[in-house]
């Protein structure tokens, strides 16, 4: 108990320390400006797979709460009925250049809480931002769309295999189970290439576990209240949805900080006690 109370206060610490909630709102911008690109290159490809309107638009109000599926709405629907090669060549750009200055923030950022200084030039750190971006785009998709489809596939598995009860559960489990790992990965990979510091993938492993976790909990709770409690277009007008994906961009920077400070503790704890394992090693 003494052991959970220590760390919980070094944690406390650290996260004073490093002003994570500072570093996750410089995040919030970030993501923010990405998330228009990146869902303009999504929707400029539908057009080229028949897909209706309305079916796309019905997604985005699954995946989202309702006020901030409003806000895509009339761009989704532009999109859809009209196929711009051009439009998707430079969202394409606009997108990957955007996202991948929300994954330079975030190097900044996991630099700023192992205390080390960037030497990588600005080049090479574009291009680890790119390819941690590109990497991200491809996990979320997953991560984010299984959960979604999910109950479509257990609909098609149940009416072709008839299970149901205990079987059910077992696979619904399995797809949420699925999505973590494949979260978790990304985050092993962000944990591992954003910071100018070698580590340990053991070393990445327990804040990477920790964030994908919250990530999804903080994602569907967040979702849930403002689906059916916080009322922001009351107070804010028709800016409520951006100020509700603000505030989600945000504590998926507070997470992703959280992750890395776990990091850095575990990664201090094992250097402070390598000494003494050398020691009784040469005794």
């Amino acid at each position: 108990m003494s052991k959970l109370k220590n760390y919980m206060k070094d944690f406390s610490t650290k996260f004073k320390e490093d002003n994570v909630p500072v570093l996750a709102a410089a995040q919030a911008y970030y993501y923010l400006l990405s998330i228009v690109p990146l869902l303009i290159v999504c929707f400029a490809i539908i057009p080229y797979l028949n897909i209706n309107p309305n079916d796309a638009i019905t997604f985005i109000e699954n995946v989202l709460p309702s006020e901030m599926a409003s806000i895509f709405e009339e761009n989704i629907v532009s999109l859809v009925e009209t196929p711009r090669g051009g439009l998707l060549t430079v969202g394409i750009i606009g997108a990957l250049w955007s996202s991948s200055a929300g994954i330079n923030a975030f190097i900044k950022s996991t630099n700023e809480a192992y205390g080390v200084a960037e030497t990588r030039n600005f080049l090479v750190v574009r291009l680890v931002a790119l390819g941690l971006t590109i990497g991200m785009i491809a996990a979320l998709v997953i991560a984010i769309l299984l959960p979604v489809f999910g109950n479509v596939i257990l609909g098609l598995i149940e009416s072709i295999t008839g299970i149901s009860g205990s079987m059910l559960i077992l696979f619904q489990l399995l797809r949420w189970t699925v999505s973590i790992i494949v979260l978790t990965a990304l985050l092993i990979m962000l944990y591992r290439f954003a910071p100018d510091k070698k580590l340990p993938v053991k070393h990445i492993i327990p804040g990477a576990l920790v964030a994908s976790i919250l990530w999804q909990i903080v994602s569907l709770g967040f979702s849930f209240y403002v689906s059916n409690f916080g009322n922001y277009s009351a107070t804010y007008g028709s800016l409520g949805g951006i100020i509700i994906l603000m505030i989600w961009f945000f504590l998926t920077g507070l997470i992703l900080m959280t992750g890395a400070v776990v990091n850095v503790l575990y990664h201090r704890n094992y250097i402070q006690k390598e000494p003494e394992h050398h020691h009784v090693s040469s005794m």
